[in-house]
């Protein structure tokens, strides 16, 4: 995955006029997730939950019929303990009988069951149904999205996820069948360490090259990336420490390559918050001599303690317990250290530094080399960890100058953004690998009928990603290709075998290329490492080069053209580079030669098409139709959330309005005076606490069994009973305003009136005078009568509704409305105005007839002696 990353978020909306869409990057951690939407015209910056929190928990759960997310979930476990889900990370496209799901159990209550697929599925006990891990990380995806759809006021689908470059294919695979099951569509997946070296690389530039170890640790594990970064023709260094690079607004092209990962699931968050836990169980159980291992709620909130605790003790060295009511009314108090907490996690002391080993093992480089060890996570702020890595690595190259929560989600928002074609700034060259050796076996074919298992390691650990490599084989018959992990044995639970690919039609598609010429025809399948790191069969071919009989053929023959290998397999790698742009266009491929239209036929000439189908060994990837099922059961749930939500607001605005009817004729009641009981009638008061007691019997009886649109109806009535009442008021409070108004326009119209009676006196004054009419008025005396009449009409109409409602009560309705004057008020407004604004043409001065003397000659010129020629008169026109 070779890409350049374009990252100042200049929408390149003239260019690109149908790409703006949202991109929406998820930093699904174990524990906690982030999320970051990149949109032109919204501030890059990190996604807040419904609390305003930078980051949400990564759980889902139930109180009783209401689905929770975030923290509400994570904290329900206190209460239903077997409803709330949280790090589903442990289980994602895990099998149910492997290591994993026996750990999740140490640090959930929540009931696990075997799939039909052999995977994880959840039960809670609301009766809601069993849901599987995708479903619900589904769930949590979904709500995500409805967070960025608040934020960017459209709908969001484009989604870029990171993971943990240990991840398997199935484990992968069953992320992308998440984000699909929760309504996005998924653009790639980022190793998180690469997220990370993204953002560092932004706002630094490298004159040399530098290595730099990426230690992330988090709840589930602890990983370590080597990068490298290097920015060709940059600027020479300004400061001399070694452990920072040199900040920069140029826009040079960075380079970052990733080398090697390392992790470790032992020393892990959790691993460290289970500890505490099974210690404050065991205090518990030997200072009161009962126990809690049947006890879920007790056991959730000793989980929650547990976490507590050792977040405390980052930052200070002792913490207390209290938790009341226990279990059996008892309280639990205890005291934990922080030296206590070293003591039960000893030996876990070498498992912190282990991923950096391992990855600069596996670089070939080591602690001499690195220019600084970047940390992030939130577990990277465990003093026991820092204080291993010091160790090793040294005070001086610890390094802290990124965030360690949000620096994996932003990398992988600005590499998100690159696939969009939305944004452009500094370019970034970057280059991914995979954590794992993946192997191909087969069976090889013998004449005597011996067969033996050959293994080819066609993906080794650190290749590149995004790769194409083509397997060559001498094959007569049908065969099946296995796609492994070349995995060490310590890694227990680890899948190994990834996928079956089953070649047929061989024997007709190599009689096919005999029958035409081809000589000693070969099976050629292609293999695709893709660039979220899932491997897969892309092609799959019989190849013979066809004899060419033709005097053309037979010179290059001759001459060597043409000649095939004939070994028992080989294998050829199309890197398929790309160069992505950090926000500025989707990945596109590498510049390479375009094969012409001859190459190309003959190509095609000499492959027939194979036919090969998939078995998945480990976990069977979900299908089509059964992702179908799982968001169709996704929506419906939501449906059902938005209608209840719809009829719980229609109930709430019921039972508001009508307490409050309540009160007002209460009051009426109590107190003449009210404006409730000034705007309305006897009759009318009578009506709606009639309606009141109907509708308040009807809330106390029916009201549960009732629908939205129902509530809706009830409420509809009494607003209808209430509406005059509120007219009356309403227009009680402002016809004196609206007066004002017309009053003021009236005024102002009359003040033009007698502006435009004394221009019209001076003009006329004016031209009789000079003799000749020069001066021309601004207004016709048809538009000066214009206004007279309207002024004088509404003046009139005025006078006559004012004195229809001197005298008359708050109760009965007025025989206008303040919008009636408004209306006439504006209409005078305007006829005034367009008056007013209007200019008047200048009329042409005279043109001065020269004397012979001036003009020099005593012969007069034609155009002297022409009679003049009169000017053309310039119509009033208006100019508003």
């Amino acid at each position: 995955m070779t890409s350049t990353i374009i990252l100042l978020l200049l929408p390149l909306s003239l260019l690109f006029p149908g790409t703006f869409a949202s991109v929406l990057a998820i930093d699904y951690g174990t524990d906690w997730t982030k999320a970051s939407l990149m949109k032109p015209g919204v501030p890059f910056d990190v996604l807040l939950n419904k609390d305003s929190k930078r980051k949400i928990h990564s759980s889902v759960g139930w109180n009783r019929d209401d689905r929770l997310f975030g923290s509400d979930a994570f904290n329900i476990a206190t209460r239903f303990p077997q409803d709330s889900f949280p790090s589903l990370k442990h289980i994602i496209g895990t099998q149910f009988t492997s290591n994993k799901t026996w750990y999740y159990n140490q640090i959930s209550q929540a009931i696990l069951l075997e799939t039909d697929r052999g995977t994880v599925a959840l039960d809670p006990k609301n009766g809601a149904g069993q849901w599987t891990v995708e479903e619900l990380i589904g769930m949590q995806f979904a709500y995500v999205k409805s967070l960025a759809e608040d934020v960017a006021k459209e709908r969001v689908f484009d989604v870029i996820l990171t993971v943990p470059p240990y991840f398997s294919n199935a484990e992968r695979q069953a992320l992308l069948d998440a984000v699909e099951i929760g309504g996005l569509r998924p653009l790639a997946l980022l190793n998180d360490g690469t997220a990370i070296a993204v953002n560092y690389a932004m706002t630094r530039s490298f004159p040399e090259k530098e290595y730099h170890v990426i230690l992330d640790a988090g709840a589930g594990s602890i990983r370590a990336t080597i990068a490298s970064f290097y920015t060709p023709n940059a600027l020479p260094a300004t400061t001399t420490k070694v452990q920072r690079s040199v900040k920069t607004t140029t826009k040079e092209s960075a380079e970052v390559d990733i080398l090697a990962f390392g992790w470790n699931h032992a020393a892990s968050g959790n691993e460290l918050t289970r500890r505490i836990k099974e210690r404050l169980v065991q205090a518990f159980e030997e200072s009161h001599g009962l126990s809690l291992s049947n006890d879920g709620r007790a056991l959730a909130r000793i989980w929650k303690e547990a976490e507590r605790v050792k977040s405390i003790l980052s930052a200070n060295a002792d913490s207390f317990t209290t938790l009341e009511s226990l279990v059996n009314d008892i309280d639990f108090k205890t005291k934990t250290t922080r030296l206590e907490l070293e003591e039960a996690c000893s030996d876990l002391s070498p498992f912190f530094v282990q991923p950096a080993t391992d990855a600069l093992a596996n670089a070939g480089l080591t602690w001499d080399n690195i220019t600084s060890v970047i940390l992030s996570g939130g577990h990277s702020r465990t003093p026991i960890i820092q204080a291993a890595i010091r160790a090793v690595a040294g005070d001086a190259k610890i390094a802290q100058n990124v965030n360690a929560d949000e620096a994996a989600v932003l990398g992988a928002a600005f590499y998100g953004a690159s696939l969009s074609r939305q944004f452009r700034t500094k370019k970034i060259k970057l280059q991914d690998i995979t954590a794992h050796d993946i192997q191909v076996s087969y069976d090889s074919e013998s004449k005597s009928g011996s067969k033996r298992t050959i293994n080819t390691l066609i993906f080794p650990r650190s290749s590149k990603v995004n790769v194409k490599k083509t397997l060559t084989l001498k094959r007569k018959e049908d065969f099946t290709l296995r796609l492994s992990y070349k995995t060490p044995e310590f890694i227990p639970g680890f899948p190994q075998n990834i996928l079956d690919i089953e070649i047929s039609d061989v024997i007709p598609a190599l009689a096919n290329l005999t029958s035409r010429g081809a000589v000693d025809p070969v099976v050629k399948v292609t293999l695709l490492l893709s660039e979220s790191g899932l491997v897969s069969v892309h092609d799959a071919v019989a190849y013979g080069q066809i004899r060419d009989d033709t005097l053309t053929g037979k010179l290059k023959t001759l001459f060597g053209g043409g000649a095939t290998s004939s070994s028992e397999s080989s294998s050829s790698e199309d890197e398929g580079a790309t160069s992505f742009a950090t926000g500025s266009s989707s990945l596109t491929p590498a510049p390479a030669e375009t094969p012409s239209t001859s190459d190309t036929k003959k190509e095609a000439k000499n492959n027939v098409s194979l036919t090969w189908s998939i078995n998945y060994l480990s976990i069977r990837h979900l299908t089509s139709a059964e992702k179908v099922t799982s968001r169709q059961r996704l929506t419906s749930l939501d449906n059902a959330e938005e209608a209840k939500r719809d009829r719980e607001e229609a109930r709430n605005l019921l039972e508001g309005h009508i307490y409050r009817l309540r009160d007002l004729l209460d009051e009426a009641r109590e107190t003449p005076q009210t404006p409730f009981y000034e705007f309305s009638t006897e009759s009318e008061r009578e009506a709606i606490g009639s309606l009141l007691v109907t509708t308040m019997a009807w809330l106390a009886e029916s009201a549960d069994a009732a629908d939205t649109q129902i509530l809706r109806t009830k409420k509809r009535a009494l607003e209808t009973l209430e509406a005059p009442i509120q007219g009356r008021k309403k227009e009680w409070d402002i016809i004196p305003d609206a007066i004002m108004d017309l009053r003021k326009a009236l005024d102002a119209a009359t003040h033009f009136l007698l502006t435009a009676s004394n221009e019209r006196n001076q003009t006329e004054t004016s031209n009789g005078i000079e003799g000749e009419e020069n001066n021309v008025s601004k207004w016709t005396p048809e538009e000066i009568a214009e206004i007279e009449e309207l002024v004088s009409e509404t003046t009139s109409w005025m006078n006559a509704r004012l004195a229809e409602v001197g005298g008359q009560r708050k109760n009965v309705d007025a025989p206008f409305r303040a919008a009636e004057l408004d209306a006439r008020g504006i209409k005078i407004q305007k006829a005034v105005l367009r008056l007013t604004n209007r200019k008047i043409a200048k009329p042409s001065p005279k043109k001065k007839v020269p004397s012979s003397s001036e003009t020099g000659s005593s012969t007069p010129s034609p155009s002297e002696n022409s009679e003049a020629i009169p000017q053309e008169t310039h119509s009033l026109r208006d100019e508003l």
